[in-house]
Order: C-alpha cells, then sequence, then structure tokens
C-alpha cells in the first residue's frame, strides 16, 4: 500500500495557533495529529472541570478547526487529536455543532474508557494512557475527525497507522516502528530544531512543524514541509527519540518498542530515515496518571545587591525564620543564586536573588502568614532591600503519580460517527517489562592529550520529566567522540555533574545504535511539575546544564 503522511500541528495546550493550517497548505498531508495532553495539562482540565462539568477538554482546538474545517475537508485530511482531554465526548459533541455552524459535512468520532478517575477517590483526576486501536476504529468507520482522552502521544499516530494499513495487534515491528515515528511528532518543533542542542546549525526562528512518512513496514522517513523553518538530521531526531524515555524498552499499551534497535541514516537534505525497530508484546499492565491536591505554596524572591551577598542572605533567612516560628510552613526551601558580579557595570549584575518557596496543607499558613512577616521586614533587614514581586496568597499546588492498572480494569471503546460504541479488547499476549542487558561498549580511545572544555563541544543533550523523575539522553555525533562518551560519561560521572543527583538513583542506559546513553534520575523533581519543586520544574533544561560543565576532552575531538 502507498505511504501514508502523517503531520503534528500542536505538541502541547497553547502551541503555536496558525500551524494547523501551515501544516494544511505547506504540502502534501494525509493525517494531521495534535497533542495537547501533558500531566500537568491534565490537572488544569481537571480544575477546569471542577468549576464547570461540561470543561475538562482543551478549547483552543475547536478555535483552529473553526478556521481550518473547510479546507481539511477539501483536501481530505483526517484529523486526529487527543485535546478531548476528561471529556472526549464533551469536544466531540462541540466539534459536531461547529461543522453544522460551518456547513461543512465532518463525521465526527471519539474514544473513552481512559477515565478511572471515580475509581480513586480523592484524585482530581486519573485515566489510563491508552493504544491506537480506538483511533484506528474510528478511521475504518469512515471518521474524519477523531477525538481522544488520554491515550499515549505515540498513538496518535500507530492508530491511523493500524488503520490505513490494516495491522492488528500483534503485529509488534510495525506497531513499534509506528511508534518511533510518534514518539518524534509528538512535541512537535522539538523535531525540526526547536529547543535542539546545536541551534545554530540552521534557522530556527520559526520552525515548520514535523511530518513522518510512514511504510506498510513500519520504517518512516521524518520531515518537513518544503520551505518551511527550522532543520531535520539525524541529530533532531536522535533528540526526540530519548526525549522523556529510558532504556532499551520503551512500553506502551499495544507494544513495547525497542528503541535500541532503531537505526537513523540521512535521507536527503530535511529528510531522516528510522528504520530496524522492533517490537514485543506490551506488559501485563497499563500506565495510569493521578493528580491530586497537594497542597498550597507561596514564594518570594528577595534581590540581594553589592556586597556581603551571604551576609544578607543569612540576616533575612534568619528574620522570616523566627518570624514563622509559631507557625512554620510543613516545608521550607531556600535557595541563593549568585547572579553578582563584583564592580558591576548594571544594577542587575550586582544582584544576586534569594528564593524562599513554602508548602503546607493548610493555605493560611503560606499566604497571609508569609506575605505579611516578608513585607514587615521593608525596613528593617538588609541594605537595599527588595524582591521582585510582592507576595501573594497561596496557592494550590497538584501532585503527580503514576500507578499500573490491568488492561481490563478499562472500558477502552471506540465512539463511530453513527454513534455505534464497538470496544476496544486488551492485548491477548503480554511480557513483563525488564531492562535490556547492557550491550557491549565500543573500543575506548586511545590515549592522548586533553584539554579542560564543556562536554557540549562533542556531545547533544535534551532532557525532560516523568512525574518525579527526570531523564537526560545524550548523544555523540561520531563515532569516535561516542567511543570517548560511552567510557567517560558513567552514572558516577553525572552525579559529579549534577550535584543535585548525588543522593539520588541514577541509572544509565546505554543505546549503542543511536551513540547515546540515556539517564534516569528519581525523584529529582519531587512530587512532579505541578508542585515546583524545583528552579527548573520540569527539567527542560537539565541537559544544557550538563553539557555546559567541563570535562578533560580528548583534543583529536575539539
Amino acid at each position: 500500500m502507498t505511504v501514508l503522511r502523517v503531520g503534528n500541528f500542536s505538541g502541547f495546550y497553547g502551541d503555536r495557533a496558525a500551524a494547523l493550517r501551515e501544516m494544511l497548505t505547506g504540502g502534501e498531508v494525509d493525517v494531521l495529529t495534535g497533542d495537547y495532553l501533558a500531566e500537568l495539562t491534565m490537572l488544569i482540565l481537571a480544575r477546569d472541570r471542577l468549576k464547570d462539568p461540561s470543561a475538562g477538554y482543551a478549547r483552543t482546538f475547536l478555535r483552529q478547526l473553526e478556521d481550518c474545517l473547510g479546507l481539511a475537508r477539501e483536501r481530505g485530511v483526517k484529523i486526529v487529536v487527543n485535546a478531548g482531554g476528561l471529556n472526549p465526548a464533551g469536544l466531540a459533541e462541540a466539534t459536531r455543532e461547529l461543522a453544522g455552524r460551518l456547513g461543512v459535512p465532518a463525521a465526527v468520532a471519539h474514544v473513552e474508557g481512559d477515565d478511572l478517575t471515580a475509581r480513586h477517590p480523592g484524585a482530581l483526576a486519573a485515566h489510563a494512557y491508552l493504544g491506537g486501536f480506538g483511533i484506528a476504529e474510528c478511521l475504518r468507520a469512515g471518521a474524519d475527525i477523531v477525538v481522544t482522552g488520554r491515550v499515549t502521544d505515540a498513538a496518535l499516530v500507530t492508530g491511523p497507522a493500524a488503520a490505513h494499513f490494516g495491522w492488528r495487534p500483534g503485529e509488534y515491528d510495525r506497531l513499534a516502528g509506528a511508534v518511533a515515528a510518534g514518539h518524534v511528532l509528538e512535541c512537535g518543533t522539538q523535531a525540526t530544531g526547536g529547543n535542539y542542542a546545536f541551534f545554530r546549525e540552521g534557522d530556527v526562528r520559526r520552525p515548520g512543524f514535523p511530518l513522518a512518512e510512514i511504510h506498510a513496514d513500519g520504517s518512516s522517513v521524518i520531515t518537513k514541509h518544503p520551505g518551511t523553518g527550522g532543520l531535520v538530521d539525524v541529530g533532531t531526531v536522535t533528540a526526540q527519540l530519548l526525549y522523556e524515555t529510558g532504556g532499551g524498552r520503551y512500553a506502551g499499551p499495544d507494544v513495547t518498542a525497542r528503541l535500541d534497535t532503531a537505526r537513523l541514516s540521512q535521507d536527503g537534505p530535511d529528510r531522516v530515515r528510522i528504520e530496524g525497530v522492533r517490537g514485543e508484546a506490551p506488559p501485563p499492565t497499563l500506565k495510569a496518571g493521578l493528580n491530586r491536591l497537594g497542597g498550597f505554596r507561596n514564594e518570594v524572591t528577595f534581590v540581594l545587591t553589592g556586597l556581603d551577598i551571604e551576609a544578607k542572605a543569612d540576616l533575612v533567612r534568619e528574620q522570616l525564620t523566627d518570624a514563622l516560628a509559631k507557625s512554620p510552613p510543613a516545608e521550607a526551601r531556600w535557595e541563593l543564586v549568585r547572579t553578582d558580579r563584583a564592580d558591576a557595570g548594571t544594577e542587575e549584575t550586582a544582584s544576586a536573588l534569594l528564593r524562599l518557596v513554602v508548602r503546607d496543607p493548610d493555605e493560611r499558613v503560606v499566604g497571609r502568614a508569609l506575605t505579611g512577616a516578608a513585607v514587615e521586614l521593608a525596613l528593617a533587614s538588609y541594605p537595599g532591600f527588595h524582591v521582585l514581586s510582592p507576595p501573594e496568597k497561596g496557592t494550590p499546588y497538584g501532585v503527580f503519580e503514576d500507578v499500573a492498572v490491568a488492561h481490563g480494569a478499562v472500558d477502552h471503546t471506540a465512539v463511530l460517527p453513527d454513534g455505534r460504541r464497538v470496544p476496544v479488547p486488551p492485548p491477548r499476549d503480554t511480557r513483563p517489562l525488564s531492562d535490556v542487558p547492557t550491550p557491549p561498549l565500543p573500543a575506548p580511545l586511545p590515549a592522548g592529550p586533553t584539554r579542560r572544555a564543556p562536554l557540549g563541544l562533542v556531545a547533544g543533550a535534551r532532557s525532560g520529566d516523568k512525574g518525579g523523575n527526570a531523564n537526560v539522553g545524550v548523544w555523540a555525533r561520531t563515532d569516535d567522540a561516542w567511543r570517548w562518551l560511552a567510557h567517560e560519561l558513567t552514572a558516577e560521572r553525572f552525579r559529579q555533574l549534577i550535584p543535585e543527583s548525588r543522593d539520588l538513583p541514577v541509572t544509565r542506559h546505554v543505546l549503542p545504535n543511536l551513540r547515546a546513553v540515556n539517564f534516569v534520575v528519581e525523584g529529582i523533581l519531587g512530587a512532579g511539575v505541578a508542585a515546583r519543586h524545583r528552579f527548573d520544574p520540569q527539567a527542560k533544561a537539565l541537559g544544557e546544564w550538563l553539557r555546559s560543565r567541563h570535562l578533560d576532552i580528548p583534543e583529536t575531538l575539539l
């Protein structure tokens, strides 16, 4: 059968509004996918639903569709989105109403069964990650638009591929290849030069959105529409394959994809071929994400300018600790960020920042008690006292955790355009998930002169979050650089370079086909992004910090 061209027009809730039109008008495409959901997004939508039971979906999708529905139908492009969030049936109905108002006939279907909130008392939202076969059922029934709730990000691609090529459950290699393509597409322009370690190698001011040409055997070519910005090369695709993954086995509800078997090659300008991805039976359980209210938080950032920075920080810490002694918050974190310079030419560059973050189950403890204590110091603390912004009342924060549920615990259902409900059965075969045995390392580089230099001169990195854990994927650009990196950047070396990780479990996964190592740092993000545990709560820049650290690098690589 012919190649299936699947594009992406959204990598998160709030992505470029014009992207749907750009993808429809920029070149040939068969299916357009939109990924709107992240762990934090589910919490945001859950809070929306508390205020309005008919809410709970990404309303921005409707605004994009209003502008482009006629164009999509004229060009015969199918649209598959997980914008349904907590209320896929509600978004499907709103989409039908929009199509009727515009006078554009469109067959709309949706997928449901992921919502497990009722089974988890105390959770604002609890949702299983479903696979792609519900989407496939909808498309086989003639749907023009498919709306889902919480499915895996890659399911937005595996579902259309299964429908187009007639794949059935158990065709693991084909499904795994589509998972790899889907994982590359899911974050939109991160595959085309956005957030890319070597961003200066292309014009990334406005990257085009990515496109995958998927073949019947599951192999694919990642590309973008002609004339759009950004770049697609082995590095941009490698970075995205490593993003928010771990070891060689990447588990999903339909298949466990062996990312360690993926082979990448440049297939022409802005074209990267992914092939050789093997698949295995999925695990016996599904991942489910639970969001609950963790308590209340507040923060205040003090500006310390000029001389005696450490002494000024000590003074205000002591003053506020005394002021809050009667009702101390359950958690108080102080961070002194030394952005100051000696003999600075501007006041900003002469200043350091002292940040206090407090959390407590009681809103009053982190609200008026903190703001009053901080404000009262205005004329009674260190010289030059001021804050970045006045402290405000405490705000609620969420806590994310993932749990495992049996496949049979969900009622995965495809609701077809004519209203028929088709159950999607769980997989017949499963395989317990286990780590891939550590592969042999390449021969080390011969001994020779070295130079102290940043890791980023010879390696790229991309990092992200999964609940309270962070992952940092690091890849080499040449075979010689890989020979050095594989032996040098051990888990112990990682702990030395990233002091925050020294007391945390750090696991290194080796992926020779990608010339990469992928680190998982457990617990570095606390209770997840919604809890805003650290300065960079989603670990988005953790990889760039690592690249800036200095090591003894062989001069032959520099």
